[in-house]
């Protein structure tokens, strides 16, 4: 690489050189404690609960601003599943080949450029935290129903924020706060906790297609597409949020046991596990009770108690916290890994990548868990969950178009997976989702573009001149010169 290509904005980090250039941060490594089931269990972590257990009923049963798709919620989830399924084989071949923390970040910085990294690595550290942040607004609302069915009634002013009529939701913080706690104890410790978890909440879901399956009645069937097709597509820019994970699952590829191998697996096990029990969920919701009858904040609850059955309802409730718990431990794993590696790369001051005994980067898991803690704290949900959606997306985005990039121009770099039908099957997928992210409200666009606005500007005035691949920073030291450019090569 010559001193001007390293001295340009779209410099690229180099595969084969990668460990090297982050051993000048002084870092230190992460812990490798994760095998295949354990990183399967973070995705699957990630990506089922909030979809099953919220956005299922509300899709079906509409809003002010959406009709209901009834029954045709199945298609919105299996064209949300299958956008994300282009993605899902985009990551995992990245994950095979290199298997480092940062995940979307560390793709776009290897194959599109710094620049390109960055913008995809500071967009991610905005959409896990409010990620978090919704998820745990979510569970304060079903704590709170949860106690007033003991008729314990938490004052408004604590659990609400104050564009709804309270002053903070302390449940909200406090969940947060839990969650940062788990982490901060160890990878190791999480993985266990997160494999325990995941099975409970596939048994649960189970359960729930086991029995309901007794109570569909056929006729809530008919119309299968009550308002037509153009609400599905809708539908399906918002079930997305539900239907990805995996992406947080691959921040963790450092600490997999065997991240070239056990990655590229986990990836798709997880989407392809959460897909079935996504389809067969959502037959079983949709024929138990007439879609305009659904509760939209407690589809299943509300479907078992129209049967005679309250009991489950509650279990049902209950246990939907502890499962949407997990996808809040994976996007704050995710959010932290991000962090780590930014900063170990020399992007963010590099005090941030320190890590501890235990191989964990404490110093961003509490600022990441205490910063969603304070998001979920002070505003409502929609206006946190406006943050997530379009993140996710030009991530994608940004891993399609760097997997189809790279695959050309490094044609030799050893693959343990390679994505089929390339390159329209990653075509597919920055088609597809840009098609979603189209969908999404004008005040969204404008909060990612400010939001963009001031990451930019960290990276002009720090990033650029202290990234380990600038010959000027205080962090560089010499390396090894690479190749001369020619193909295969930068």
């Amino acid at each position: 690489m010559t001193s001007q290509a390293r001295q340009s904005v779209f410099r690229r980090m180099p595969v084969e050189q990668m460990e090297e250039i982050e051993q000048q941060s002084g870092a230190g490594a992460l812990a490798k404690s994760l095998g295949l089931w354990q990183l399967t269990a973070i995705g699957v972590g990630g990506i089922i609960g909030v979809g099953i257990f919220s956005l299922a009923g509300l899709v079906a049963h509409g809003d002010e601003d959406n009709p209901g798709v009834g029954p045709a919620v199945l298609i919105a989830f299996l064209i949300a599943g299958l956008a994300s399924a282009a993605a899902a084989l985009s990551y995992a071949e990245f994950a095979g080949m290199i298997p480092r923390a940062g995940s979307a970040y560390t793709y776009g910085y290897v194959a599109l450029g710094e620049v390109i990294g960055w913008f995809i690595g500071w967009d991610l550290l905005l959409e896990y935290i409010a990620i978090v942040a919704v998820v745990a607004i979510g569970i304060s609302g079903y704590l709170e129903a949860f106690l007033d069915g003991f008729g314990l009634t938490l004052p408004t002013s604590i659990t609400a924020s104050a564009e709804e009529g309270g002053v903070v939701n302390v449940p909200a913080i406090v969940i947060c706060l839990l969650v940062t706690f788990i982490l901060s104890r160890g990878t190791k410790a999480f993985g266990r906790f997160e494999l325990i978890a995941v099975a409970i909440k596939i048994v649960l879901i189970l359960f729930i297609i086991g029995l309901g399956i007794f109570y569909i009645d056929t006729a809530n069937y008919d119309p299968f597409l009550p308002a037509g097709f153009g609400p599905v597509l809708t539908g399906a820019a918002t079930v997305f949020f539900a239907v990805f994970g995996y992406d947080a699952m691959s921040t963790a590829a450092e600490e997999a046991e065997d991240g070239k191998q056990h990655m590229p697996k986990a990836i798709i096990l997880s989407l392809v596990i959460a897909m079935t029990l996504y389809v067969a969920a959502t037959l079983v919701l949709t024929g138990m009770q007439n879609y305009q009858d659904i509760d939209p904040t407690a589809g299943f609850a509300s479907a078992f108690t129209s049967v005679g059955l309250p009991v489950i309802a509650t279990i049902i409730s209950v246990f939907a916290v502890l499962s949407i718990l997990t996808v809040m431990l994976t996007f704050l794993l995710g959010v932290t890994r991000v962090w780590f590696s930014m900063s170990r790369d020399g992007l963010l001051p590099p005090w941030f990548a320190k890590v501890d005994r235990t191989g964990t980067p404490q110093r961003v898991t509490w600022i990441a868990g205490v910063a969603s803690a304070l998001l979920a704290g002070v505003f409502p949900i929609r206006a946190v969950a406006d943050l997530t959606n379009i993140g996710i997306l030009s991530a994608f985005i940004v891993v399609c178009a760097a997997v189809i990039l790279f695959r050309y121009t490094q044609p030799d770099t050893p693959r343990s997976f390679r994505l089929p039908l390339m390159p329209f099957v990653p075509a597919f997928g920055v088609l597809s989702s840009l098609f979603l992210i189209w969908q999404l409200p004008w005040e969204t666009w404008a909060r990612f573009g400010v939001w963009l606005l001031i990451g930019f500007a960290i990276y002009f005035a720090y990033g650029r001149r202290h990234s380990l691949l600038n010959p000027d920073s205080p962090h560089h030291r010499p390396q090894p010169t690479s190749p001369p450019d020619g193909p295969g090569r930068r």
